[in-house]
C-alpha cells in the first residue's frame, strides 16, 4: 500500500522560511517522480515544483512563481522529498500536497491530473 505524508506546515511570517517534508512508503522510491502542489481557498490546484526520479537524473522542475525562493530535494535512502520555502510572500498561503508517479513523461510533470499517489496535504499560512 502505497503512502505519501507531508509534514512541516504551519504559519510563518512574510519573507520567513518552512520546509515541508514528504515521507513515502510501499513504493520503489527511486523509481518514482515526487511532487509538489497546492491549492488555495477557492483556487484551482497549481503546480509548484517537482523532482525527477534517479534514472532521469533527479532534474528539478519549478513553478515560475516559486523560482528561486523554494528549493526540491530528494533523499532515496529515506524516500522522501522536502520542499524548502524561503523569501515567503502571503500569496504562498495554501494547502500543500505531495504527489508520485512513476514513468511520466516530461510534458506531463506540471499537471496534478498524471500523478497517481497523493498525501493529505500539510497547511501552510504566510500572514503577519
Amino acid at each position: 500500500q502505497v503512502q505519501l505524508v507531508e509534514s512541516g506546515g504551519g504559519t510563518v511570517t512574510p519573507g520567513g522560511s518552512l520546509r515541508l517534508s514528504c515521507a513515502t512508503s510501499g513504493l520503489t522510491f527511486s523509481d518514482y517522480t515526487v511532487g509538489w502542489f497546492r491549492q488555495a481557498p477557492g483556487k484551482e490546484r497549481e503546480f509548484v515544483a517537482t523532482i525527477r526520479s534517479r534514472s532521469s537524473g533527479s532534474r528539478t522542475y519549478y513553478a515560475d512563481s516559486v523560482k528561486g525562493r523554494f528549493t526540491i530535494s530528494r533523499d532515496n535512502a529515506k524516500k522522501t522529498v522536502d520542499l524548502e520555502m524561503n523569501g515567503m510572500k502571503p500569496e504562498d498561503t495554501a494547502v500543500y500536497y505531495c504527489a508520485a508517479d512513476r514513468g511520466l513523461i516530461l510534458s506531463s510533470i506540471y499537471n496534478g491530473d498524471h500523478y497517481d499517489y497523493w498525501g493529505q496535504g500539510t497547511q501552510v499560512t504566510v500572514s503577519s
